[in-house]
């Protein structure tokens, strides 16, 4: 058995369920023990009581640093990677200009096996350890990711991206052939070591009813797979949906005909979501991806967190990255933060809650909450390991930190890819920073 040393930060329990700053809201260990044996979790606390009660164990001394559980990425696109930082657009202006562009030339095999490498070092070396991620409208180019996925040891859930209007000709496929590919994909790659398989619809604007009929179709037939789509981001995307859907009261009343809905479905934004919307996505127990970075950056609006809490929708973080901020998941955790800081009807956030929407929540949106997000005995030891560069103001601000939740906030507002020197999944070294 492994003991890893350091200060160990988890949020087990929902921390929105208390008052905001509460002291049992967050889970310190300033001087903790991670006891793992074969890829689980043994044992989470102080140290001293860990090593004492385990005598054989090998203990890894990692003081100095921080441990967090692995992040978890609820909305990344995958073919994306390389657009990331166009400035000035709209939604679907920067779709047409920047993003579907780059999305075509994942037809070139070999492009998209090095965009799938490039993605998944940009995942890992962020700290993130399992993502939600869209892959690409090109089944050989998804094919693509979940091999390079294997090879890296993360957990991805992902699927071929399904779309047959309003985009690029290129990037459209027909209903036949979308059942086809996915169920092809689905008998390849869900459940085979750490992937699972996701129905991806890209969102309504660009999926006919046919289309999202086969998406249905998908999720009856394969009872353990995932969904993951797009709702509300864009206002004009919206007012477009009242053409193409004018039997829709709204725009979730779209997915809901079809039985999109349900604990088995994440969708990412929801922006511009109604009261009514904010209810039945509770009702059904579907998640939402809260994308912060990239509704600041495409100017898409600011999220009504404080409402979907208040209704009981799971609200995890995701990068969205080509129309965001990068794979920085901590990065992703402070701009929420600040969006809800100019909120007009704003969300208390700290530390504690950042944790939780970057880790357990996350694991919660994917159906894994008894899998990962946390430390608890039994999970899979999924974790970061963090430690700031020598002589930082990181490392000075956490040095100085009042207590160990002003020193976790100052991690999400100054820590970033030099800051994590380990990443493991089921306990294995998935990333070091030396390699």
């Amino acid at each position: 058995m492994d003991l890893f040393r350091a200060t160990i930060f988890h949020t087990p329990d929902d921390p929105f369920q208390l008052p905001l700053g509460h002291r049992h809201a967050l889970i310190c260990h300033e001087d903790g023990g991670l006891l793992v044996h074969k890829g689980r979790i043994v044992a989470c606390g102080g140290y001293a009581d860990i090593s004492a009660a385990n005598p054989g164990a090998i203990t890894i001394d990692w003081r100095g640093g921080i441990v967090l559980p692995g992040l978890v990425d609820a909305h990344v696109h995958f073919p994306q990677v390389r657009v990331i930082g166009a400035m000035g657009r709209t939604l679907l202006d920067w779709l047409e200009a920047v993003a579907l562009p780059e999305e075509a030339r994942m037809a070139d095999r070999e492009y998209a096996r090095d965009t799938a490498r490039l993605f998944l070092r940009g995942l890992v070396s962020h700290g993130t350890t399992t993502a939600l991620v869209f892959g690409a409208h090109f089944a050989e180019a998804t094919a693509a990711l979940f091999d390079a996925a294997l090879l890296s040891g993360l957990r991805v859930v992902s699927g071929l991206v399904l779309s047959d209007r309003l985009l690029r000709p290129d990037l459209h496929t027909t209903p036949e052939r979308a059942y086809r590919e996915s169920n092809d994909l689905i008998a390849r790659y869900h459940k085979r070591d750490r992937l699972l398989y996701a129905v991806t619809p890209r969102f309504a604007y660009s999926t006919t009813e046919e289309m999202l009929e086969v998406c249905q179709q998908l999720m009856t037939e394969h009872a353990d797979v995932r969904l993951q789509t797009h709702i509300n981001e864009n206002t004009t995307e919206n007012a477009a949906l009242a053409r193409l859907f004018p039997w829709a009261a709204d725009y979730l009343a779209i997915y809901e005909r079809y039985q999109l809905c349900g604990s088995r479905s994440v969708m990412a934004h929801n922006v511009h979501g109604t009261p009514s919307e904010i209810d039945r996505l509770a009702a059904a127990a579907t998640a939402v991806a809260h994308c912060p970075g990239s509704n600041a950056a495409l100017g898409s609006g600011s999220f009504p967190l404080r409402r979907h809490v208040l209704a009981g929708v799971t609200c995890a973080l995701g990068t969205d990255v080509g129309g965001g901020l990068g794979f920085g998941m901590l990065k992703e955790g402070l701009q929420a933060y600040l969006m809800q800081r100019l909120a007009p009807d704003p969300q208390g956030l700290d530390a504690a809650r950042l944790l939780y929407m970057a880790t357990r929540a996350g694991a919660a949106a994917l159906g894994l909450e008894t899998e990962i997000g946390d430390f608890k005995s039994g999970k899979a030891a999924d974790f970061v390991y963090l430690r700031a560069q020598e002589g930082s103001v990181l490392e000075a601000a956490v040095r100085h930190a009042s207590d160990p939740a002003q020193a976790l906030a100052a991690v999400f507002t100054l820590a970033g890819a030099e800051s994590v020197h380990e990443v493991r999944v089921e306990g294995d070294v998935v990333f070091t920073a030396e390699a």
